[in-house]
């Protein structure tokens, strides 16, 4: 219960990166989020992943790319006015997308997490973020296609 007795609200954190499968996500929780009155919190990861060993010099451009691709998130959230009605907010952070939503989700005492399903033939092999979400996380996880 909250100060004024009345129930917590519920948290759905939901990972974005501009992917369509992301985008899918993002329709979905903001969706949920307005059939439970919810809060809902987009967690966008800025990753180097990979290209900062194997080339360091094009770390700079895919920083200005990677936020790029938040500009126009947040440029098309606001011009939709899709979350207009939502409490609503946009997150971002730096390193691992798994620790960070993991993190995120942890900190905003989250009810659900939802994903993007991944479409990259590697993740079959060593496995995905919403399949580690699924595995280890604390709350239920819906993983969108």
């Amino acid at each position: 219960m909250t100060q004024d007795g009345a129930p917590p609200k519920v948290v759905i954190v939901v990972g974005v990166d501009g992917s369509e499968s992301a985008t899918h996500a993002g329709a979905y929780a903001v969706g949920m989020a307005r059939r439970m009155n919810a809060t809902l919190v987009a967690v966008y990861v800025h990753t180097l992943g990979v290209y900062a060993a194997a080339a360091p010099a094009a770390i700079p451009l895919l920083r200005e790319t990677q936020a790029g691709v938040v500009a126009d998130m947040r440029r098309q959230i606001a011009e939709s006015g899709v979350v207009d009605d939502l409490d609503f907010e946009m997150v971002e952070r730096h390193g691992n997308p798994y620790k960070e939503i993991v993190a995120v989700a942890t900190e905003r005492r989250a009810d659900a997490v939802v994903v993007g399903a991944s479409s990259q033939a590697g993740h079959r092999l060593v496995g995905s973020l919403a399949v580690h979400l699924v595995r280890d996380a604390k709350w239920p996880v819906t993983v969108v296609p």
